[in-house]
């Protein structure tokens, strides 16, 4: 256990309080994954860890707060009962100091066990065997904890994916008769579940699953064939999905060239129309070597419209033209460098630009 977070649950046993590693650190520290989230759980009141650890004003969601500490992102969060779930978020909140009862409010057993400063692990839900047994349990009522957050079922599907285990045959059945609940789920939450999937090289299972359980409807996706390539604007530009998925503007224009690209094929035109980043990354999905078209690009007599060896003035003096014929001639030029038909010299451009334009 790495000394900064053996520090925070020092502290905060020196101040007569209990402390735990909980949730997803435990589960992959168990299964030898490295990660740098950390979920802290304590019986300390929010006001007590606020004077524990008093240059950390970061409050969080939960009543607790948040910690950025060398590369780690910890959360730390009292002990609680959680009632009435609006909207996926609990209407009421009430502090305890019962682990078990806290443990209770969690979805899965392997992301229920819990772990001391002395790597003590402290399994209240049988998660270890879940864990050994590679298998995705939910504890307690699974109708109930389904209806209250329906995203559990997609982050059911995505550990199924990620830690390539099976779903338990209790918790599935549910999923097949409640899937439809995802449609309560706003599209950023379905997007970000989804971008955990696609990223990951054990896609297809993930992928698989929403569509035999009829998930993929609900989520306005489909898809025929996808390779996996290690950018998400890339993944998702094998995908026909709904608009009410939102991206920034440069993913969306990212993807939408993706797309284009893989209709069209690599070529010198290409690369140069969309750019290295996106030729290579629809070169990756149509199984095109990267070496390969980073010697195209590096051999493209021109890279952007800036390259090409006579300036607006020049042009605009010479063929004494409206600025706004000016696009169409440097279309022209762009199309004729690249294809080899003229180089990429000034006085050889202007020789034919008079010819061709006077």
């Amino acid at each position: 256990m790495d000394k900064i977070i053996k520090k925070i649950l020092t502290t905060i046993e020196n101040n007569h309080f209990e402390a735990y590693l909980v949730g997803g650190f435990v589960r992959d520290y168990l299964l030898g994954i490295k990660t740098k989230d950390i979920d802290i759980c304590t019986n300390a009141l929010p006001k007590d860890l606020h004077k524990m650890f008093p240059n950390n004003k970061n409050s969080n969601q939960y009543g607790g707060f948040n910690m950025q500490i060398k590369g780690y992102n910890i959360d730390i969060t009292t002990y609680r009962e959680e009632y009435k779930y609006l909207d996926r978020k609990p209407t009421e909140v009430v502090y305890i100091n019962d682990l078990k009862i806290d443990i209770q409010r969690r979805d899965f057993t392997i992301n229920s066990i819990c772990m001391d400063k002395n790597e003590k692990v402290i399994d209240l839900v049988n998660g270890v065997n879940d864990l050994n047994n590679r298998v995705i349990k939910m504890h307690g009522d699974i109708h109930k904890k389904i209806q209250e957050d329906p995203l559990r079922i997609l982050r059911a599907i995505r550990f199924s994916c990620i830690l390539d285990f099976d779903i338990d045959p209790d918790l599935l059945k549910e999923i097949q008769n409640n899937y439809k609940l995802v449609k309560n789920l706003s599209f950023y939450r379905l997007k970000s579940e989804l971008n955990k999937i696609l990223l990951h090289k054990n896609y297809l299972k993930g992928l698989s699953l929403l569509k035999d359980l009829h998930i993929l409807e609900e989520l306005e996706i489909s898809y025929d064939e996808i390779s996996y390539v290690h950018d998400i604007c890339g993944m998702w530009a094998q995908l026909n999905f709904s608009s009410n998925y939102t991206f920034t503007k440069q993913e969306f224009r990212n993807i939408i060239n993706i797309k284009q690209i893989i209709k069209d094929g690599i070529s010198n035109k290409i690369i140069y129309k969309y750019g290295l980043y996106t030729s290579l990354v629809a070169g990756d999905i149509l199984n095109i070597n990267k070496n390969t078209i980073n010697k195209m690009y590096k051999k493209l007599p021109i890279k952007n419209r800036q390259d090409i060896a006579i300036k607006v003035g020049e042009v605009i003096d010479l063929l004494n033209i409206d600025v706004t014929k000016l696009n169409k001639i440097y279309e022209d030029l762009e199309e004729k460098i690249l294809d080899g038909i003229i180089i990429n010299n000034n006085k050889i451009i202007k020789k034919y630009l008079v010819i061709n334009y006077s």
